[in-house]
């Protein structure tokens, strides 16, 4: 098996077993894992800065999604202000209330 055959598995498992049921993305429904570290949570002693809520998806199934589009969660309403690919085939949606 390819290397690349055994990444998708991989990623078709953290979908499987992670996502939130409950993400639609423009009123489609996409598999990603929601985050709200509302408080910039402690990471050891360090401050981690993270301060926005946030939907990691796979690329392929945000392929359409573009700043500004709607992200329902859970019954909240968000706006995606940045896309941030991270060149392993995952995008972080970073949102606004």
């Amino acid at each position: 098996m390819a290397f690349r055959d055994l990444v998708a598995d991989l990623d078709a498992a953290v979908v499987r077993d992670l996502a939130d049921d409950d993400i639609t993305i423009d009123g489609v429904p996409v598999p990603g894992m929601f985050a709200a570290p509302w408080l910039g949570p402690d990471l050891g002693h360090q401050r981690t800065q993270l301060d926005h809520p946030q939907v990691s998806v796979r690329d392929a199934d945000v392929a359409d999604v573009r700043e500004g589009s709607i992200v329902d969660v859970g019954g909240d309403r968000y706006r995606v202000f940045e896309l941030q690919p991270d060149g392993t085939g995952w995008t972080v949606l970073l949102l606004k209330g």
